[in-house]
């Protein structure tokens, strides 16, 4: 699958008002409540959410706006930074498959497996023979999942536009508020842009089912109901049932 970032828009299509669709959103969440319930309760599927994007994309929003709402019993969060000293000395989706979801729960991947495929290529930490092996990798591996553990894998990437980033750099070193997530480092990552959008492209193009899900995230308020509505449908679409009474 070929996606071109730079043909789809990072806003909202026009149509869509702001107060009508955080009021859509609202309804959702109220509904993917009850979902989460009876995926807990009938313990068949789980379901893995990832989400990636670029430095200020808002995924840190989309797990407190969107998952936030949830019963924490039944999701479990896990962010994934640089890897610690005894991850390195493991094959790379050692970390990560510690995390993959039981059946009944929704694991979040707040970034993943897929930066040591962006990330390292950007930097050449990692040559191209090597992410391409990894990428085969992630496939087996996400296969693995969805094949012997009824995981639903739904990965989304948080599309802004580099403008938008731009704008909320600002606010993280102007907005006392939002001090804590000032890294000066995020102006140097933001030169690589173009060489991240060609990483991430390469990415959808061959680690592709499920397929990716591109989402317009300059807007936070159409980011969410985006999310959230994908999520209703997945969750809808698993037909659930109640257990019945044990005898």
């Amino acid at each position: 699958m070929s996606i071109k970032l730079q043909d789809i828009s990072t806003r909202a299509p026009e149509h869509f008002d702001k107060k009508e669709t955080r009021e859509k959103t609202a309804r959702i969440l109220e509904e993917l409540d009850g979902l989460q319930n009876l995926l807990f309760a009938e313990s068949k599927h789980s379901l893995l959410i990832i989400f990636q994007g670029m430095d200020a994309s808002g995924k840190d929003g989309a797990v407190k706006n969107v998952m936030g709402t949830l019963n924490p019993l039944g999701v479990k969060v896990r962010p994934f930074k640089a890897p610690t000293e005894e991850e390195l000395a493991h094959d790379f989706l050692w970390r990560i498959h510690a995390h993959a979801p039981a059946r009944g729960m929704i694991q979040v991947f707040n970034r993943s497996h897929y930066e040591d495929i962006l990330i390292t290529r950007v930097h050449k930490w990692c040559d191209d023979e090597t992410a391409y092996k990894r990428m085969d990798a992630i496939n087996n591996f996400e296969r693995l999942l969805t094949d012997h553990n009824k995981t639903h894998i739904l990965k989304f990437y948080l599309h802004i536009s580099r403008e938008e980033q731009s704008k909320r750099f600002e606010e993280r070193r102007t907005d006392t508020a939002k001090h804590w997530k000032f890294n000066s480092n995020d102006y140097k990552e933001a030169e690589l842009w173009d060489v991240y959008r060609q990483m991430y492209e390469d990415c959808f193009q061959h680690c592709n089912n499920p397929s990716w899900i591109v989402v317009p995230s300059d807007q936070n308020w159409y980011k969410e109901y985006t999310i959230a509505s994908v999520l209703l449908d997945t969750l809808k679409g698993l037909n659930m049932k109640y257990p019945d009474l044990k005898k």
